[in-house]
């Protein structure tokens, strides 16, 4: 049987998937890198000697997970840090700490979600989803922007990548009902927050291209992945993860290539505003392009979150 270690260089050696340069005077965070897809993504990272901070809120689990990412890509700068994306107060204290370390920030790793879940609110009073998908991440970039601008230069832009989904596509921008308060569905719910980091991503970038800034910002989108996060979705999808899992989804690792890839393929020097699947760039839903539109729920998630709205 091989070793996960084994297995990655396997998977690595693959002609398909290039081999990026080392990366060992870059700075990674990664949300909910504890877990499938966040968590292959900063073993990726640390494994190209990236600094990698693991944002989660999961502190049991976070220190067997970033002593075993160090014993496996022999990189010592790994390390986790608290967040909790269901709480304002708790991001807001996160980039306080991380900005008490002193270093630069050169990738962002938007990655943490919860799916498909009970109707439930956060402890600011959001829906879950919209609350830690969207408005959680919405802060969380927020507040490290200045860091990110500091840290990009002219030919090594800083990155801000953002976990999508193709549920995105069937997702409706309700501006009146963001908190899906009428008529709750876990799906709808899962698929609005989706499609909110699309605008919010598109509207970021041509923030930052309009300042002229050394920061680009896109949509990855990991298809369909083996992850924890069915546990709350319909019996019947649930089954066949179980049973075909293996043969119909992509595992988590190949699910987080897309994100590696964003975060420091030299194809995306200075590109931004782009949907990226299996590696390339591809069309996401038409509305999100709507620059009306973007403006107007980045105006609102401003609001809602306590963030000065510079546009």
């Amino acid at each position: 049987a091989c070793t996960l270690a084994q297995l990655l260089r396997l998977w690595e050696g693959d002609k398909k998937y290039p081999v990026f340069p080392p990366q060992p005077d870059r700075v990674a965070i990664v949300t909910g890198g504890t877990d499938g897809i966040g968590y292959a993504t900063a073993r990726y990272l640390a494994r190209l000697g990236m600094h990698v901070i693991i944002a989660g809120n999961n502190e049991s689990k976070a220190q067997e997970i970033v002593s075993r990412i160090k014993e496996e890509t022999l990189n010592s700068k790994v390390e986790f840090l608290y967040c909790d994306l269901a709480s304002m107060r708790s991001v807001r204290q996160f980039v306080q700490n991380f900005q008490m370390k002193k270093i630069p920030l050169h990738v962002l790793v938007n990655n943490a979600g919860v799916m498909m879940v009970p109707e439930r609110r956060t402890q600011d009073g959001f829906e879950e989803h919209i609350g830690v998908n969207y408005l959680g991440h919405f802060l969380l970039t927020n507040l490290l922007l200045d860091t990110l601008k500091a840290s990009g230069s002219p030919g090594h832009s800083a990155r801000v990548l953002t976990v999508s989904s193709a549920t995105h596509y069937v997702g409706e921008l309700n501006m009146d009902d963001l908190q899906s308060r009428k008529n709750y569905s876990p799906h709808g719910a899962y698929a609005q927050s989706k499609l909110a980091l699309v605008f919010f991503s598109y509207h970021l970038q041509r923030l930052l291209a309009a300042e002229g800034s050394h920061v680009t910002a896109n949509v990855v989108d990991p298809g369909v992945v083996n992850t924890d996060l069915y546990r709350h979705v319909f019996w019947g999808t649930r089954l066949v993860q179980k049973l075909l899992g293996w043969l119909l989804f992509k595992t988590p690792d190949e699910g987080a290539w897309t994100s590696v890839y964003a975060a420091v393929t030299p194809d995306l020097e200075g590109v931004g505003g782009r949907y990226l699947y299996n590696e390339k760039e591809t069309t996401s839903l038409k509305v999100t392009y709507d620059q009306k539109l973007q403006q107007q729920l980045w105006a609102t998630s401003c609001e809602m979150t306590g963030v000065v709205d510079v546009t």
